[in-house]
């Protein structure tokens, strides 16, 4: 199943854009949770209450993220292609781009939405985006801004609070005639996430399910993400994973292979009508 795309070139300009990347969820931990009235916050969200099935265009991180930021999204999973995109960067021949599609003349999104007056910020995660060195500071150098610290990397247990509050910032102080684009690398569901399921310990090492309580921790506080991204116009939101991981199917551990658990991914795009937020009041 695939929803229809919406006319992006009304889009582009008038609403604030957000992407998510839930960094290594499975599409099939995604579909269950949500499914069992586990993930109430996207629940109000995803349309028709389901993920999409799609593929992946990297079967890890750094791979994924070169073709999504450039607007190659995670495509839909049906053979019944081609399948409209969202954003192209113009070139002759792309079969995917069609007239809803926002067509750019960049090299990569951020940069095409800061041409057309956006203020684009990176929220890092995962290794790929925490500018320690040049690798990690090829993702983040698209951005006009780009966040990372410890506390919102792998290792972090309040991994996803601390981002959310990243988010809170950027959002409390953009100005609101400026339309603002984020991106959020969301870093807690890849290795390690043993400390995200209750009771389970170091020697436990990661499992489905602490993968599944990890996208539950999640969830819990997407809310405040929406509620910053909708508080000055609308938003568009594309929440996805960018790629999963192999918990010993078929003898396979992680992700960078060839598996199906690695290319399956969740999908989902929607609207965040806008919301503005109440003031605090004067104390």
């Amino acid at each position: 199943m695939h929803h229809d795309i919406p006319d992006m070139n009304e889009i582009v300009g008038t609403h604030d854009l957000l992407l998510v990347t839930l960094d290594t969820l499975r599409f099939d931990v995604a579909e269950e949770l949500l499914a069992a009235g586990r993930l109430p916050h996207l629940a109000r969200v995803i349309p028709n209450g389901a993920w999409e099935r799609r593929h992946s265009p990297g079967s890890f991180t750094y791979a994924a993220h070169q073709a999504i930021l450039a607007g190659f999204l995670p495509t839909p999973a049906s053979p019944d292609g081609p399948h409209p995109r969202l954003f192209a960067a113009r070139f002759a021949g792309s079969e995917s781009t069609e007239p809803r599609t926002w067509v750019f003349d960049a090299p990569d999104l951020p940069t095409a939405l800061a041409g057309a007056g956006y203020r684009t910020v990176c929220i890092g995660g995962v290794g790929f985006f925490n500018k320690q060195g040049p690798l990690g500071s090829v993702l983040p150098g698209l951005f006009q801004e780009s966040h990372w610290a410890p506390e919102l990397g792998v290792p972090s247990a309040t991994s996803f609070e601390s981002q959310v509050a990243v988010a809170e910032r950027v959002a409390a102080e953009q100005p609101p005639d400026r339309p603002l684009f984020l991106f959020v690398n969301v870093s807690a569901l890849h290795q390690p996430n043993w400390f995200h399921l209750p009771g389970a310990t170091r020697e436990d090492g990661d499992s489905r399910a602490s993968h599944a309580a990890a996208l539950e921790y999640v969830d819990a506080h997407l809310g405040r993400l929406f509620a910053a991204m909708s508080a000055r116009r609308p938003c568009f939101a594309i929440v996805c994973s960018d790629h999963g991981t192999a918990y010993g199917e078929d003898g396979y551990t992680g992700h960078r292979i060839g598996h199906e658990v690695v290319w399956t991914v969740p999908y989902a795009h929607f609207t965040l009508p806008f919301a503005p937020q109440e003031q605090e009041p004067a104390r």
